[in-house]
């Protein structure tokens, strides 16, 4: 499953895009995803909640791809 995740801004925190999709309640939830997920940012693995993403970065969990673009 492919999802669109529409940011304000030029970039956006991993963890922040976790919080925004849904995937995430919060920032503790998000951190604990990342320790026990394999995610994947355009096909290289991450862990960082930090990492900055752009829109047209891909970001895949599990069965579930996230895609972020522009808002509007």
């Amino acid at each position: 499953m492919i999802d669109e995740v529409p940011i304000r801004g030029e970039m956006i925190r991993l963890g922040q895009l976790l919080k925004l999709s849904g995937l995430a309640e919060d920032g503790a939830h998000a951190k604990e995803i990342l320790a026990s997920a394999q995610i994947r940012v355009n096909g290289e693995p991450e862990n960082r909640r930090g990492r900055q993403l752009v829109p047209g970065d891909r970001v895949h969990i599990g069965g579930q791809t996230l895609v972020v673009t522009t808002e509007g």
